[in-house]
């Protein structure tokens, strides 16, 4: 049910990147997965993130009392997965987002942030949940160097 609901809310995010789920591995009898999703950068052709994360059973919400999020912890693994084309991406500092989810009833979100590596022509991204208050300092960190590679930059390569 919580499931569904945040699958419409995560559509309703404009912009962002959707993502494909490839995997769901059980980890325990009370329904808990660990879902392994595909997000391709939407601004970035040829670059695929695989991002995981906890998905709470039921029972064990039940169990907890904790029945409208999921927790904070994800992972992300990005490679290269075809020829690499870079639109108008953000070149600032905090970068831009990628792909955003809802991960609790209403307010908890998890985030993939790219940023671009000017000095080392490297796209970091980062995976981590943003909250209202009480932020969560766990995230998970992946780059793609670019470095050598054919890169196509559609709007000229930044100097």
């Amino acid at each position: 049910m919580l499931k569904g609901f945040l699958a419409i809310a995560s559509l309703a995010c404009a912009g962002a990147a959707a993502a494909q789920e490839v995997g769901k591995v059980g980890v325990d009898w009370l329904g808990n997965d660990i879902v392994i999703e595909a997000v391709k950068d939407p601004k970035v052709e040829g670059i695929t993130c695989h991002v995981s994360y906890f998905d709470r059973g039921v029972i064990d919400r039940l169990q907890k009392g904790n029945w409208f999020e999921d927790p904070s912890d994800s992972s992300i693994s990005c490679r290269q997965t075809g020829p690499i084309t870079i639109g108008d991406i953000d070149l600032g500092e905090e970068g831009e987002e990628v792909f955003k989810q809802g991960i609790s009833l209403i307010w908890k979100k998890q985030v993939v942030n790219r940023i671009y590596d000017k000095s080392t022509e490297t796209l970091i991204y980062l995976s981590h949940s943003r909250q209202v208050q009480d932020g969560s300092a766990k995230m998970s960190l992946t780059t793609v160097p670019l470095y050598g590679q054919s890169v196509v930059w559609a709007k000229g390569k930044p100097q």
